[in-house]
């Protein structure tokens, strides 16, 4: 069994966000797929399939699993997949002189790219979705132990809400069940950084308690709306 857990987001062991990738010939029954991944207990687990096809990009399936769901989109364990997929020497886009090499993935959400440069460094290639802005759904704000946000909007996967200062990101406390029940994948908090923040333009962070993922570390496919929406 190919299996890997991968610290992704990071330079350092037992940082970042760890996510579990499976590499396979063929994808295995979804039940089994969603048992791997309630096993492995990480926000995600990517599975991945090589297509038979030759040339540049290399193309592969990608699905993702959280313990309890799987879902469309997982950028943290895209990138997972990506660095197992180009330094591993047992999979087909493994190398070892770390040359630039361009993976496809053909996922839920639609094709997306991984570029790995000289070096080692990957740089995914994910769609927008600017969230639109809402009505705040009832219960959110108390739900999220936050008041007079600057804006609540939601692209397709989640709601968005925008407060006032880095602090109050920091200090929410979400009900989960509550969170749970917004019509969405999850909920985003997010406010403009403070000096403290070593020049970040935004922190941010991300609640799926609907999929069974409370809080997650890092989260990939939440920039596809926080970086049009900042």
């Amino acid at each position: 069994m190919s299996l890997f857990q991968v610290d992704a987001f990071t330079k350092a062991p037992f940082s970042g966000n760890p996510a579990g990738v499976y590499v396979s010939d063929t994808f295995p029954p979804d039940a089994w797929m969603q048992r791997l991944a309630a096993e492995m207990n990480l926000s995600e687990t990517a599975f991945v399939v090589p297509r038979e096809t030759a040339g540049t990009p290399i193309h592969y399936d990608l699905r993702w699993f959280t313990p309890t769901d799987e879902v469309d989109l997982c950028g943290h364990a895209t990138l997972a997949a990506a660095h197992v997929l180009t330094t591993k020497k047992s999979h087909a886009a493994g190398s070892s002189d770390r040359g630039p090499v361009e993976l496809t993935f053909e996922t839920a959400s639609g094709p997306l790219t991984a570029s790995r440069a000289t070096g080692g460094a990957i740089t995914l290639d994910f769609p927008a979705d600017p969230p639109r802005s809402m009505e705040t759904p009832a219960g959110l704000l108390d739900a999220l132990s936050v008041t007079e946000p600057v804006f609540v909007g939601k692209g397709d996967r989640d709601v968005l809400v925008h407060v006032g200062d880095a602090a109050s990101v920091l200090e929410c406390t979400p009900d989960m069940n509550a969170v749970a029940s917004v019509d969405a994948r999850g909920v985003i908090v997010t406010a403009a950084a403070g000096e403290q923040h070593n020049g970040a333009d935004f922190i941010s962070r991300c609640f799926f308690p609907a999929v069974g993922v409370p809080e997650d570390p890092v989260t990939g496919s939440a920039h596809c709306a926080l970086a049009p929406y900042w």
